[in-house]
């Protein structure tokens, strides 16, 4: 079950990619909800999808938390 949310956050974060703030509200929502092992695969994955996101930088504000 964990594991789905985790991929469901996933999905979620593609989608919203578009704009930044609906992007770090999810993310924040994300690293509230998720286990510690989770969010740490996800700041991995986050890292990785915005490489070619400039705009989405500050959003790992969230993920240093």
């Amino acid at each position: 079950m964990a594991r789905a949310m985790l991929e469901y956050t996933k999905t979620v974060l593609k989608k919203v990619s578009f704009d930044t703030k609906l992007f770090c509200k999810e993310l924040k929502k994300a690293v509230q909800r998720l286990l510690p092992a989770e969010i740490e695969e996800l700041k991995y994955w986050v890292l990785q999808f915005i490489t070619d996101k400039p705009q989405l930088q500050e959003s790992l504000v969230y993920l240093k938390a």
